[in-house]
């Protein structure tokens, strides 16, 4: 079976787009494209904690949502959170109502701060776990990865929670930490160059690939 489908304007485009139409712009405009902003990066990595269990097309509709509610997630705003913020966002329907990622939420905020503080910013932290050339598995063959499992061990032994490997390789794949699109996607090529480009965080060598 193919791993493209035909995207709006012709040219092959990643299988998975094909389940929902908003997942074009998604895959053309964000999938695979490196960040390098705290923020997104941390919302990326909330988002992906609360689709355990749930389809990525659930919470792309509601990302407009989660962003009011959870404060365009910066964690500076969101650590301060109490148990009435708690509350008021089990009443919002805007996102999804599950309490124990809302408190991973706040607690993942919390840690973020400590991680800055340490590491000088969660981007030059989390690129430390890019893989090196020839580390990456065969586009879309694998869920998890050796760097995937690295970076949710160390995020857990810092006191993360809802980041095991499977959701943090799938971060991983979104923020550009690899290349994942099909080898046939016609925005594979430009997802290289921009990971050619991109300046990465910080100046520790990179833990995976030593």
């Amino acid at each position: 079976m193919s791993k493209t489908v035909p995207g709006p304007d012709g040219r092959p485009r990643c299988r998975w787009c094909s389940a929902a139409p908003e997942f074009f712009a998604y895959h053309d405009t964000e999938w695979g494209f490196p960040v390098g902003d705290d923020h997104r990066l941390f919302e990326k990595l909330c988002l992906e904690s609360f689709q355990s269990g749930l389809s990525w097309r659930t919470i792309l509709a509601k990302r407009e949502n989660f962003r009011a509610a959870f404060h365009n997630f910066d964690f500076n705003k969101i650590a301060r959170f109490t148990e009435r913020d708690v509350q008021r966002l089990l009443k919002d329907e805007g996102i999804v109502r599950h309490r124990g990622k809302i408190e991973a939420v706040i607690n993942n905020a919390k840690r973020a701060q400590e991680l800055v503080n340490r590491e000088s910013s969660l981007a030059a932290y989390v690129w430390r776990f890019e893989p090196g050339t020839g580390e990456a598995a065969t586009p879309q063959t694998a869920s998890t990865s050796p760097a995937s499992i690295a970076l949710s061990k160390d995020f857990k032994r810092h006191g993360w929670k809802f980041v095991g490997p499977t959701t943090v390789y799938a971060f991983m794949q979104a923020m550009g930490l690899i290349n994942d699109h099909a080898e046939e996607c016609s925005i594979r090529p430009k997802v290289e160059r921009a990971r050619a480009a991109f300046a990465r965080p910080g100046s520790v060598p990179k833990t995976m690939s030593r």
